[in-house]
C-alpha cells in the first residue's frame, strides 16, 4: 500500500504544481486586472466610473465598433478566399501544388504587422506601386491606410486558418456522397451548397473563430497601417503607456472588456460547433481530377493571384533588405548596409529573441507533456480544471495579457516588471496550446498497455513515463514544439508592453524601425525573422513527416 501510496504521490505532486503555476501566471494577473479595472485611479475605491466613461464617450467606445467592423469583414472574405480556395485545391489536380500549400503556411506563420510594413513600402504615398502608377498613368491608388489597409493585411493573413480547416474537412468527406447527388441529377453547384457545404459548417465556423480571435487581438497591423483608424488593442496600448496620471486603470477596463467580448465569442463558438458537429468516417475520400479549359484556366489563376498577393509581403522585405539606402529612403542599387546595421546596433535584439525563444520553448515542451499526460492518463476534477485553464490564451489577447502581467508584478515580492523573465512568462502561456495539442494528439495514439508492459516488468510509472512514454511522445511534441517556436519568435502584442532597452526582441525592433522610418534595417531584420520562420517550418516538416499543419 505504501508502494502504491509513493507511486501515486509523483503525480498528484505534478498536478498540483502545475496548478499553482497556472494560478499564480494566469488566474492571478487576470484577477489583478479585473480588480484595477473597478478601482477609481486617484482614490483607489471600486467604481464603475472607468466602464462608464467608456461607453460615454464616443472616441472610446467608437473603437470597439471599429474593432468588430474589422474583424467581421475580415472573417467574411476570409471564408470568401479560405473556403474555395481549399476546395479547388482537394478537387482538383493544380499545377505547383505542395509549393503553394507551403506558401500558404508561411504567409499564416509570418507575423501580420510584417505584411502591413510591406504594403506600405508598396501603396503608402511613397511607395513603389503608387509612384509606377501615378508617373506612368497619372492614377491615383487608393489608400492602403486605415480601415481598406488593415482589411487587406489581415486577410491575407488569415485566409490560410479557413483554408487548412476546410482542407482537413474535405478530405474526411466520402465520395460516395457526391456520387449519390450526382445520380439524382444534382449539379456541380447545387452539389456543393446542398451537400458539402452543410458537412464542412462546422469546420468553417471553428475556423472562423480563429480569424476572427485573431483580427480582434492584433495590435501591430493597426498601429503601423491604421492611421487614425483606431481599434481596441491600440487604444487600450495607448491608454496604457499614456503619461497622463490613472490611465493604467480606465485601459485595464477596456482590456476587460475585451477578455469578457472573446470568453462570450468562444463560448458561443463551442456551442454551436458541439451541436452542429458530427463524426464523418471517409471510406472513400474526394480524389483529385483534372481541370482543363475555362474552368480550369479561371481556378488556376484565382489561386496564384491569392498566393502571390499573399507572398508579396515576405518577397518585398527581402528585396528590399539588399536596397542602398540614404537616411530614411531607399536609393538605386544593392548593399548590405542594412545587414551590417543591424548586426552592429540591433544584435542584442536578435540575440534576445532566439534566448527568449529557446527558454521559453523548453518550458512548453515540459508542461506540455506533463499536462497531456495529467489530462488523459490521469483524469480527476483538478487535471479537468487544468485542461480548462490551458484555454484561457485563446481568448486573452496578447496586448491584454502584457497588461495583466505588468499590472500582477510590478511590486514586490514578485517583482518581474522590466525583466526577461515577464517576457518568457507571456511566451508560455501564449504559445503552449500548440504544443499541448499535439502532445496530447500523440498520446492519445499510444496503446496504455505499452506502459502496462513496462510496469509489469519491474519499472515504476514514473519511470515509464520518462523511459518509455515521453520518447514516443518526442515527435509530436517537437512538432508542436517547433510550431510554438515560430509564433513566439513572432510576438509582437505582448512584447510591445512588456520590454526595455534591454530586453528588446526581434519583433519590437521592427516595429519601432519602421515607426522612426528605418526601411532598410526594418527590411533586414523582417527578412532575418522571415527566414528564421521558413526554417523552423521546413525543421517541423521533416520531424512531421508530412506537409500540412493540423491547427
Amino acid at each position: 500500500m505504501n508502494k502504491r501510496q509513493y507511486k501515486l504521490d509523483f503525480w498528484s505532486l505534478t498536478t498540483w504544481v502545475i496548478m499553482g503555476v497556472f494560478v499564480l501566471f494566469m488566474v492571478y494577473p487576470l484577477m489583478s486586472l479585473f480588480i484595477s479595472a473597478f478601482k477609481d485611479p486617484t482614490t483607489g475605491v471600486f467604481t464603475l466610473g472607468n466602464f462608464i466613461k467608456f461607453f460615454e464617450k464616443k472616441y472610446y467606445y467608437q473603437s470597439m465598433l471599429n474593432s468588430f467592423s474589422v474583424t467581421i469583414c475580415v472573417t467574411l472574405l476570409a471564408i470568401m478566399i479560405g473556403a474555395p480556395l481549399a476546395y479547388f485545391m482537394t478537387s482538383y489536380h493544380i499545377k505547383g501544388k505542395g509549393i503553394i500549400e507551403i506558401l500558404v503556411i508561411i504567409s499564416m506563420l509570418s507575423p501580420p504587422f510584417i505584411g502591413a510594413y510591406s504594403w506600405v513600402l508598396l501603396g503608402g504615398r511613397s511607395g513603389v506601386i503608387t509612384k509606377f502608377l501615378s508617373d506612368l498613368f497619372g492614377v491615383q491608388m487608393p489608400s492602403v491606410y486605415g480601415f481598406g489597409g488593415i482589411l487587406l493585411v489581415f486577410t491575407l493573413k488569415l485566409y490560410p486558418f479557413i483554408y487548412l480547416y476546410v482542407s482537413g474537412a474535405l478530405k474526411k468527406i466520402d465520395v460516395s456522397l457526391s456520387e449519390a447527388a450526382e445520380s439524382l441529377g444534382c449539379n456541380s453547384y447545387r452539389k456543393v451548397i446542398t451537400i458539402i457545404l452543410p458537412l464542412i459548417l462546422p469546420t468553417i465556423l471553428a475556423g472562423s473563430l480563429l480569424v476572427f480571435m485573431n483580427a480582434l487581438a492584433d495590435f501591430g497591423t493597426p498601429m503601423l497601417i491604421g492611421e487614425g483608424y483606431n481599434v481596441m488593442p491600440v487604444l487600450i496600448y495607448s491608454e496604457f503607456i499614456s503619461e497622463v496620471g490613472g490611465q493604467a486603470n480606465f485601459a485595464a477596463a477596456m482590456a476587460t472588456i475585451m477578455v469578457l467580448i472573446t470568453a462570450l465569442l468562444f463560448i458561443a463558438q463551442k456551442y454551436v460547433v458541439n451541436r452542429k458537429s458530427f463524426t464523418m468516417s471517409s471510406l472513400r475520400p474526394i480524389q483529385a481530377k483534372k481541370i482543363s479549359g475555362i474552368k480550369g484556366l479561371c481556378v488556376h489563376a484565382f489561386i496564384y493571384i491569392v498566393i502571390l498577393l499573399a507572398i508579396i509581403p515576405q518577397l518585398t522585405v527581402i528585396y528590399t533588405s539588399f536596397l542602398k539606402t540614404k537616411g530614411s529612403m531607399f536609393v538605386p542599387g544593392f548593399s548590405l548596409r542594412s545587414y551590417q546595421t543591424v548586426f552592429k546596433n540591433l544584435g542584442k535584439a536578435i540575440m534576445n529573441t532566439y534566448l527568449y525563444g529557446l527558454i521559453a520553448i523548453i518550458i512548453i515542451i515540459v508542461l506540455g507533456m506533463f499536462i497531456a499526460y495529467i489530462s488523459t492518463r490521469r483524469k480527476n476534477i483538478l487535471t479537468s480544471a487544468i485542461d480548462s485553464i490551458t484555454m484561457f490564451p485563446y481568448i486573452i489577447p496578447g496586448s491584454v495579457l502584457g497588461i495583466t502581467l505588468l499590472l500582477a508584478f510590478n511590486k514586490r515580492p514578485l517583482l518581474l516588471s522590466g525583466s526577461f523573465l515577464i517576457i518568457i512568462i507571456a511566451y508560455v502561456i501564449r504559445r503552449l496550446p500548440y504544443t499541448l495539442r499535439s502532445s496530447a494528439a500523440i498520446l492519445y495514439q499510444i496503446s496504455p498497455s505499452m506502459e502496462e508492459s513496462s510496469i509489469s516488468l519491474g519499472y515504476s510509472p514514473v519511470r515509464t513515463f520518462f523511459k518509455v512514454t515521453a520518447v514516443m511522445m518526442m515527435p509530436g511534441v517537437l512538432a508542436g514544439a517547433i510550431l510554438s517556436w515560430i509564433t513566439v519568435i513572432n510576438e509582437l502584442s505582448a512584447s510591445i508592453i512588456l520590454y526595455t532597452g534591454n530586453t528588446k526582441t526581434m519583433s519590437v525592433s521592427i516595429y519601432t524601425e519602421v515607426i522612426r522610418a528605418s526601411y532598410g534595417t526594418a527590411a533586414a531584420l523582417s527578412t532575418i525573422l522571415t527566414l528564421t520562420t521558413v526554417i523552423s517550418l521546413l525543421v517541423f516538416f521533416k520531424i512531421s513527416g508530412n506537409k500540412e499543419i493540423n491547427l
